[in-house]
């Protein structure tokens, strides 16, 4: 390709399932993206997040379970003693919706769940 703006029309038009850019703007694949290039569905992926996005994972409903709202995944997370409001909670589902870790439902309201099982995944909490 002559230029990166060739490269990231290609990346987002060809493989944007495939990866996400993390809080450094680096390109990182999501969980499906490794899974194409390992071929390996069991490997546990390793995804650094922030420590809401880590209770997040912590609290939300697994892959085959009813998804949350982002009020429900709030309280959730509210009884883990932490005190995020309903912004910060919306933003951090929305981040790893990006990442490939979490799906979003659309019903009423848009609902949550993990996209992957919770052992195929090792969270690693960056410091804030």
């Amino acid at each position: 390709m002559e230029s990166g703006s060739e490269v990231h029309q290609y990346l987002e038009n060809q493989l944007k399932e495939y990866y996400y850019r993390n809080e450094d703007s680096l390109i990182c694949a999501t969980p499906e993206g490794t899974t194409l290039v390992d071929g390996d569905a069991e490997t546990a992926q390793t995804m650094r997040v922030s420590s809401l996005q880590g209770a997040v994972v912590d609290v939300l409903a697994g892959p085959d379970e009813e998804p949350q709202s982002v009020v429900a995944t709030l309280h959730a997370v509210r009884e883990t003693g932490r005190d995020p409001d309903v912004d910060e909670v919306r933003s951090a589902l929305r981040n790893l919706v990006d990442m490939g870790i979490v799906e979003m439902i659309k019903k009423t309201v848009p609902t949550f769940r993990l996209a992957v099982e919770r052992h195929a995944l090792d969270v690693t909490v960056r410091e804030d």
